[in-house]
This record gives structure tokens, sequence and C-alpha cells, in this order.
């Protein structure tokens, strides 16, 4: 059995279209998708109603903090381009929307997994998981295995030995590593929709349970569309340099 993991999709359809095409062509059989359905880019309703589907034939979908910002508030811990980006996302969100984004959880727990947008330590908090430290607040709430998460846009896996420190490894795309379980893991999966490590190119995650591998991908995609929805949205001008620079 295969699955693909997805984070951070931020309304990128071209993105989310590309990743799910070649996620499908290397067999994967079930998805999850690990919050930010939305916010930054142009297309929020398209992205939502594949999700949506996908959920209703058995994907896992957790909550991210655009997701929540769609829904109300002030935003005022955002900065000034992701704010006016989700007051717009607001502005196309129908009740179906609306009401999909508010039912989606912090976590989920299926079999030896979790699955959360940011960290499973005190998830509404929309911590960055960007050292060992806090991947061991993460590894230690989850209390699982294997757990998922997003939120920073790049990709990289933690491990460790009972409760040891982590210890961080940078994947290479497209070579596969053994997660054998008598180690912890936590994948940070990257983002599909907005990459911010310098590659454009779009970001997830396959794991293959009957070889107990992990794979991360880069999937080139069809950014300028992505961006010229975003410029023709009137969306402000950064959103669509960053599909380019993958920044």
């Amino acid at each position: 059995m295969k699955y693909a993991v997805f984070s951070d999709i931020h309304s990128n359809l071209e993105a989310l279209r590309a990743c799910l095409a070649h996620a499908r062509a290397r067999g994967a059989e079930e998805y999850a998708f690990l919050g930010d359905l939305v916010g930054y880019g142009a297309d929020p309703v398209a992205c939502i109603d594949i999700v949506a589907t996908l959920a209703a034939r058995g994907a896992v979908v957790v909550m991210g903090n655009h997701d929540e910002a769609a829904l109300s508030g002030l935003c005022e811990n955002m900065n000034f381009v992701a704010r006016d980006a989700i007051y717009w996302t607001r502005s196309q969100l129908g009740q179906k929307e609306r009401d999909f984004l508010q039912r989606l959880p912090m976590v989920v727990k299926k079999e030896d997994s979790s699955y959360v947008h940011a960290s499973a330590d005190k998830p509404g908090n929309w911590t960055y998981v960007e050292n060992e430290k806090l991947a061991g607040l993460c590894m230690q709430a989850a209390n699982t295995i294997f757990t998922f998460a997003g939120h920073v846009h790049s990709q990289i896996l933690y491990y460790r030995m009972n409760q040891e420190m982590p210890h961080a490894f940078q994947p290479t795309p497209g070579v596969p590593i053994p997660i054998l379980p008598h180690r912890h893991w936590l994948a940070i999966v990257g983002s599909v929709g907005q990459p911010r490590d310098g590659n454009n190119a779009a970001s997830y995650a396959l794991i293959d349970r009957d070889q107990t591998t992990l794979t991360f991908f880069r999937v080139p995609y069809d950014y300028m569309s992505a961006a010229n929805k975003i410029l023709a949205a009137g969306l402000p001008q950064r959103l669509a340099l960053r599909l380019e620079s993958g920044r």
C-alpha cells in the first residue's frame, strides 16, 4: 500500500494537479492532506473541491492556519501579503467550502501515524518545527511511530530512538529512505503550492508500506499559469513572484 502526503497547497491548482498525477503514476492508493488548502493562490474553491472529493473516499485532511484564518478573524498574526490573500479568499468561498474547512480536525491519528499541519505539540499554536528540539516535542506529543507535518514549506526528516534528541536528515528527492519501525519518524513533507527553499518545484512525500520506505519528491508544474492567475485576481504581486523563485 502506498500513501501520498501533501501539505500547504495554498490554492495552487496547477501544483496540486501535478502532484496528484505524479503520485498516482507511482501507485498511490491513499492520500493525506496536512492543511493550508487555501491562502496565497487564486484557486481556493477548486482546490477544496478536489480535496473534499478525496476526503469523501477516505483521505485524511487536517486544518492549517490559513484554513482557520479563511473562516473568520482579523488575521493580526499574519503579514500584510498573507492577510490580503486571506481576505480575498474569504470572498471566494461559498458555504459548502466554509463548512468543509470548519469540520477539519487539528490532528488525525490513524494506525501508527499522526497527521498534523504544524506540530502535534499544541497544534493550534501553529509552531514552526525548525529544529531538533521542536521536532522532539512534536514527536513526543504525537506518540506514534510516524508523524507527518507541513507548515515550514521545505522538506526534512527527523528520526530518533526511544526518547533521545531527534536527528535531522535532508532527503534527496526521488531516493527512497528505509523507515524501520524501531525508530520514530517525523517527516515534514514540504509545500505543494508555495515552496520556499529556492526550488520552485512542488513538494510531497510517498510512503510505501510494503517496502517500508519514504520518498520525498519534487514535481515541476506550470507555475507561470498559477502566477498569472494570482495577478489576474488582483492578489499581491509578491505571491506570484514567489512561485517563480521558490522563496
